[in-house]
């Protein structure tokens, strides 16, 4: 098996690829790794690279180094391959799909990385994207869309970058009435807040919408939370979306399944593990085992969740 780092030159605010590069080569060269860095030179690059190295049937292991983004391009290549194994090395800001594997230091240390378990995930289907970790629409997906803007700044990390949006979007994104479908169930209606299609727990720089996510279990996670609240009302929910602690609200609907169906009444953001566009119309529908994930061997994640 052949190890491929892919590198995104600007994780870290540009600062990662001048630390990780050397260590991998010198851990890889001491170890006798066959493997191959790559730095892609532009954005969609990386899923070309790994979609066109899987499609030879060859053994390999790609390391996704960077964020969240880096992994969705890394992810969107490799699926459905299982020829194809994919790692993380988490230089980016958010990092939030490693969370519920480890902590960012199991992920970075290179000897657990090489000797790893490989669990089979899930993976969400959208037209001609695969997203590993979520999917949304509504206030959450507006915030990721206008999240760039603050990451912009030099004052703000992932989270702050995060909560300044959440901040803007509260005040001029929260008009929005969506039309659902979860399976072959009837449609309903509503002002929604969010609509969230997870297969794991963690989004948005540290938000617990999902908290009882499983990406292995062949089930997709449902949060749709109606908006009946005003903005004063609106501002205590945030911490209480980000523990976790939100799911027996009764303006909240919970409930797994296979796929969701989304069309808004006007243009509205849809976020793919952190990829964003607008749409009126969406449907997020699980591939079941899509995905060789690669969890470190310093982790607990096996140990703790799969006794």
């Amino acid at each position: 098996m052949q190890h491929i780092f892919l590198i995104n030159p600007l994780a870290g605010k540009g600062k990662a690829l001048a630390e990780i590069k050397p260590e991998i080569e010198s851990y890889c060269e001491e170890n006798n790794i066959d493997y191959q860095i790559i730095i892609p030179d532009a954005a969609g690059k990386t899923t070309q690279i790994v979609k066109e190295m899987a499609d030879t049937g060859n053994e390999y292991r790609f390391y996704a180094c960077g964020g969240d983004g880096t992994l969705y391009e890394v992810v969107n290549g490799a699926y459905n391959h299982p020829n194809a194994q994919v790692a993380v090395l988490p230089l980016g800001s958010g990092n939030d799909f490693i969370r519920l594997f480890g902590k960012k230091e199991d992920f970075l240390d290179l000897d657990a990385q090489m000797n790893g378990t490989v669990v089979v995930l899930d993976a969400i289907k959208s037209g001609d994207r695969v997203a590993i970790n979520q999917c949304s629409m509504g206030l959450d997906a507006e915030v990721c869309a206008k999240q760039a803007y603050f990451k912009k700044s030099p004052l703000l990390n992932g989270e702050s970058a995060y909560y300044a949006s959440l901040l803007y979007c509260i005040r001029k994104k929260t008009n929005l009435t969506f039309t659902i479908t979860i399976d072959d169930g009837e449609p309903f209606t509503q002002k929604t807040l969010f609509c969230l299609c997870a297969n794991s727990r963690w989004y948005g720089g540290g938000f617990k919408g999902a908290p009882l996510a499983e990406p292995d279990d062949g089930w997709l996670d449902f949060v749709i939370m109606k908006n009946d609240m005003n903005l004063m009302q609106m501002l205590p929910m945030i911490n209480v979306y980000k523990e976790g602690r939100h799911l027996d609200m009764e303006r909240v609907k919970f409930v797994r399944g296979k796929k969701l169906t989304v069309h808004s009444d006007s243009l509205a953001a849809v976020n793919f593990d952190g990829e964003c566009e607008y749409v009126y119309d969406r449907t997020f529908e699980i591939i079941e085992k899509a995905v060789n994930f690669v969890v470190p061997s310093t982790s607990l994640y096996l140990i703790n969740n799969k006794e």
